[in-house]
């Protein structure tokens, strides 16, 4: 009884507290400005069910894409044993499902431990490719700190889990053929999991039976508490992107890739002036607060929900023909920094109850305009995603708003506006002259 109460207790408090920080990131991406993505949803679909649950894009390199697949399978497929903890907590039950299902369950458990030995595999092969390899991409300036350790953390956290896994099972196999497991149906040798019934026999064999009472229970509740622990980990960690990744990949941009989005009013303008008789639509006649984006509230909040889903991996820049040849830019860390950026602003919100100009922006003080004028706009960063993340139209928006707000465009881009307007083309030669090499 006294178990059970603290089961819920725990329950209860780490579901509250994840919600609670929950909101707070949905409240963060809120505060970009609206766009629609709502149309097409058979597509969507499609697309989120290729991509984010079929891993489609990771596998444009197979070695890691095999690894992820590892922690990813087992990430979901375990999610059916945490229902039958839940219950065993909840009620002071042991192993609840045994009974109904029988042989099926013995096999689903070794399915489960089979995985997990993967997912093992997988873990210690990431804690190598960063730690020991120094694969390129993941030791990177922008890595450094912070992201590092949480890259670690959730890593370590991830052996840590797993091993409680097979405390609990390994234990209970040899308190099992001994007869003394309080599980039920006490009558069969062993529960005959693939994994557990060698291991455990050769880890706990020796130990008598309250010793392995208390592995076991040791085991059962680390592995209940790193969920938790887990869960609640992610708002402030990259691995955010387990939980976004699906709604990330679903709300992505359908139209055709390297189509710039075209600001309404400017639009209207122009054509107001090759056309007189042109009047806009009532609702398009507002003028925007702000042309581009300086800051994260003047983002989509796509572009935000981008922001968090993030997970750093890193393929875009290894990916970015500018960060390939030295230059500054690395669309990882634009979609590091626009993160940032972000949470310093909802704590901001937090303390202030609104936002209170702190003097800082997203542009200037985390991006600079040397990082967004060396994008070549090429796509090869939103086409690298495993999860359809695009900097590039964030880089876009900025670049508009230094165009057209501050006029600070680079001195090339200024000599071929000049050109646009009064030529027509980027080419110093006037309208009437452009087809003279015709005549020769």
């Amino acid at each position: 009884m006294i178990s059970s109460i603290i089961f819920i207790l725990l329950i209860s408090a780490g579901s509250t507290w994840f919600i609670f920080n929950a909101k707070k990131v949905r409240r963060n991406i809120l505060l970009g400005k609206d766009v629609d993505r709502k149309d097409n949803s058979a597509m969507r679909l499609k697309i989120m069910t290729l991509v984010a649950l079929g891993q489609k894009k990771m596998f444009a390199r197979p070695m890691p894409a095999l690894l992820h697949l590892f922690l990813y399978a087992a990430f979901v497929i375990t999610q059916i044993e945490l229902i039958e903890i839940f219950i065993d907590g909840a009620f002071a039950s042991h192993r609840i499902f045994r009974p109904f299902l029988g042989s099926f369950y013995t096999i689903l458990i070794s399915f489960i431990e089979i995985l997990s030995v993967l997912a093992f595999i997988g873990t210690i092969a990431f804690l190598a490719r960063r730690n020991l390899l120094k694969v390129p991409r993941l030791v990177k300036n922008e890595l450094n700190g912070w992201p590092k350790i949480d890259a670690n953390t959730i890593l370590f956290a991830e052996i840590i889990l797993i091993c409680c896994i097979f405390m609990m099972n390994g234990a209970d196999e040899v308190l099992y053929s001994k007869g003394k497991s309080h599980a039920l149906n006490l009558n069969d040798a062993s529960f005959g999991f693939s994994i557990s019934s060698l291991l455990g026999p050769i880890l706990f064999g020796g130990f008598s039976e309250n010793s392995l009472h208390i592995i076991e229970r040791i085991g059962w509740w680390g592995h209940i508490i790193m969920v938790f622990s887990f869960l609640n980990y992610l708002p402030y960690s990259k691995h955010f992107h387990v939980l976004l990744a699906f709604p990330n990949v679903y709300f992505s941009n359908l139209n055709p890739a390297g189509k710039f989005t075209n600001l309404e009013s400017v639009s209207n303008e122009v054509k107001a002036m090759f056309d007189p008789s042109f009047i806009p639509a009532p609702a398009s006649t507002e003028l925007p607060t702000r042309f581009g984006a300086k800051e994260v509230t003047d983002l989509s909040w796509k572009q935000l929900l981008d922001a968090y889903s993030c997970t750093e991996c890193g393929r875009c820049t290894d990916s970015c023909p500018a960060n390939i040849t030295g230059k500054l830019l690395s669309p990882r860390k634009i979609m590091m920094d626009t993160r940032d950026r972000l949470e310093e602003v909802g704590k901001n919100i937090d303390t202030n109850g609104t936002f209170k100009d702190d003097g800082k922006s997203l542009l200037g003080n985390y991006i600079t305009h040397e990082e967004l004028w060396a994008c070549t706009s090429c796509n090869a960063c939103v086409d690298a995603c495993p999860i359809n993340i695009d900097p590039l139209s964030i880089i876009t928006d900025m670049r508009r708003f230094i165009v057209m707000e501050e006029s600070a465009a680079p001195t090339e881009l200024n000599g071929m506006f000049t050109n646009i307007e009064n030529n027509g083309a980027p080419w110093q030669f006037s309208q009437s002259d452009r087809l003279n090499w015709s005549t020769e």
